[in-house]
């Protein structure tokens, strides 16, 4: 009977360990991915994840699906990817609301965001605008400003939501002019265009791809938009930035984040991923058609990103005594 010694029974131990973990590296290079959404299917969020899932299986070399975790504007999104694995197979699709408001507007919220929420990269970006309708009749910002002076009262904006960036907006553009605007809140974006034609309010601040359609039939006249840059869909908008008010620019993005103790090898791959999928002519053309401007690029552009975000809106959040719970 043939004796193996200690040493090249190690040595066989090892050789079948390392094989047992290329093929475990295999199989988990072809299981499939998941991109968790905390908005219902349908919608634009949904869309630009499945746009993702669709043209970044091929970078990541495995089939993504989308799982839709709809309601409390992504924070039960954010449970579900704290309770999924940490290594690479599940990321999320979220809204800056989620580190750049929600810790502020939240006085228990369900996630602390530097520590549950790994930064990959940025997605997409998209412009805010300020907008009127049939009362006043006003056709550029200056003669709404000087409206919302004479008629401090009457000078309310229609939102979707309290908390969300549009409200916090509305405070920047009130302080900015020195008359302190009266939000509304609506459900969504269909009934503030309503009440805008209708007259019961005076201005609306919403994502400007809501506003467009109804801008172009002349039906709401959109007055400004909150990006550096003038948006496609709309070119004759001027920026608030070229109005003189630069303090009320900024747009709204949403990003790739990965559970709590992802490595950085998964992150670097989704990364990569992320920013060939926004450099791809079709991405581009679709996204512009939705109304968002691809960004994809590294996860330090996110971070930093975020960090400018946060430095805007928490000393108004904090100013304004708005809590959501």
């Amino acid at each position: 009977m043939k004796h193996f010694s200690r040493r090249s029974w190690t040595q066989g131990l090892l050789a079948a360990m390392l094989g047992l973990s290329a093929l475990a590296s295999q199989a988990q290079e072809g299981a499939p991915a998941k991109i968790i959404v905390g908005f219902p299917a349908g919608g634009s969020f949904d869309a630009i994840a499945r746009l993702i899932a669709e043209k970044a299986k091929t970078e990541l070399n495995r089939p993504i699906v989308v799982d839709n975790k709809a309601g409390a504007g992504g924070r039960i999104a954010v449970d579900a990817l704290k309770g999924s694995p940490a290594d690479g197979s599940v990321v999320m699709l979220g809204p800056d609301a989620l580190t750049s408001l929600y810790p502020f507007t939240f006085k228990k919220l369900n996630y602390d965001p530097k520590k549950d929420l790994v930064p990959i990269g940025t997605a997409a970006e998209f412009a805010f605008s300020f907008a009127v309708g049939s009362n006043p009749k006003v056709n550029s910002w200056a003669e709404y400003v000087a409206w919302a002076k004479a008629n401090p009262k009457d000078a309310s904006y229609g939102i979707p939501a309290l908390g969300a960036p549009h409200h916090f907006f509305g405070i920047l553009l009130g302080n900015a002019i020195g008359v302190p605007m009266q939000n509304v809140p609506f459900q969504g974006s269909a009934p503030i265009n309503l009440a805008l034609m209708g007259g019961q309010i005076s201005s609306s601040i919403d994502v400007a791809s809501s506003q467009v359609e109804n801008h172009k039939a002349g039906k709401i006249r959109m007055l400004a938009v909150s990006t550096e840059q003038r948006i496609p869909q709309a070119p004759d908008l001027p920026t608030f930035t070229e109005l003189g008010f630069p303090a009320v620019s900024g747009a709204g993005f949403n990003a790739l984040y990965a559970p709590a103790g992802t490595p950085a090898s998964a992150v670097d791959a989704w990364n990569k991923a992320l920013a060939k999928v926004m450099a791809m002519p079709d991405v581009k053309e679709k996204l512009t058609g939705m109304g968002y401007s691809p960004v994809g690029k590294s996860t330090q552009e996110l971070i930093n990103r975020q960090n400018a975000s946060i430095r805007k809106w928490e000393p108004v959040i904090k100013a304004s005594g708005f809590t959501a719970d």
